[in-house]
């Protein structure tokens, strides 16, 4: 008989969750500390709802407890329309005048443009989807 235990859905879903938020937040912080690419506000938003989900997904993920999922997806949907609202200030010219940036870096600049629209709001975008996604599949127990 063999002492390992089944790999749960639930568990790859939760580990792939975490996964994502540590590329995310890895990333964000090599564009600001390696590249020198100072944060706009909303960044900074962005930021404040993905770096705790390293955090909570983590500890979910090595205690196996997909109860998480009930705070991390609102925060995930939170982020994911926080960055959406940003990429649609860089891309759509009528969204960069809805909350001008009074100080620092306006939120309309693209400091990367890879294949004309991947954008650093679009990769937060897509992790905050992606993270999103992964619990929304995930299985509760009623």
């Amino acid at each position: 008989m063999s002492n390992k235990l089944p790999i749960h859905k639930n568990q790859i879903l939760l580990y792939t969750a975490w996964l994502v938020s540590i590329v995310a937040t890895l990333g964000s912080l090599y564009f600001s500390e390696i590249r020198g690419f100072i944060p706009c506000e909303l960044c900074w938003y962005q930021r404040i709802l993905m770096y705790p989900l390293v955090l909570i997904l983590g500890i979910g993920t090595f205690q196996s407890d997909i109860s998480v999922k009930k705070f991390v997806l609102p925060m995930s949907l939170f982020g994911g329309a926080i960055s959406f609202m940003h990429y649609l200030e860089q891309k759509v010219p009528g969204f960069a005048g809805i909350k001008p940036c009074v100080k620092g870096v306006p939120c309309s600049t693209e400091y990367i443009n890879w294949l004309g629209f991947i954008t650093i709001p679009f990769l937060a975008l897509t992790a905050f989807t992606l993270i999103s996604i992964l619990l929304i599949l995930m299985k509760t127990k009623k």
